[in-house]
């Protein structure tokens, strides 16, 4: 089976080996010590596959908690259908804040055009003809 190291993960998906130990510390990986004094990380097919999935997740916009949720339930040796509720239950109220985020961020967009415009208004407004 296949072992990597942090700089070839690192590497692989375009993020920095800080960020791949931050994940180590949040107990989303964990690798093997090799070397003296057990220095080396050396990480194995399940974490490159736990990093793909967490690197997933938060580009969904899910929180660490919930990426670890659903990446130990992904591996979890039971029946998918609870893994599946539960991913279709976060995923729901993902989209449903994001659907809020959208409707502030419109209507912002659409304050900002009115003042916009009234200002262009009031600049036209004091050029000499």
């Amino acid at each position: 089976m296949p072992t990597y190291t942090i700089s070839e993960l690192a590497r692989e998906f375009d993020i920095t080996p800080r960020t791949i130990r931050f994940y180590e510390d949040q107990g989303l990986l964990a690798p093997k010590r090799a070397g003296a004094g057990g220095r080396q990380r050396v990480y194995s097919q399940r974490d490159r596959t736990r990093l793909k999935l967490t690197l997933r997740g938060k580009r969904l916009g899910l929180s660490l908690s919930e990426v670890r949720d659903l990446v130990d339930m992904y591996e979890s040796p039971a029946d998918t259908v609870p893994q599946l509720t539960r991913f279709l239950s976060v995923l729901a109220r993902h989209r449903e804040t994001l659907a809020q985020q959208l409707a502030d961020l419109q209507e912002t967009l659409a304050e900002i055009e009115a003042h916009e415009a009234r200002a262009r208004t009031m600049l036209e407004a004091r050029r000499p003809a």
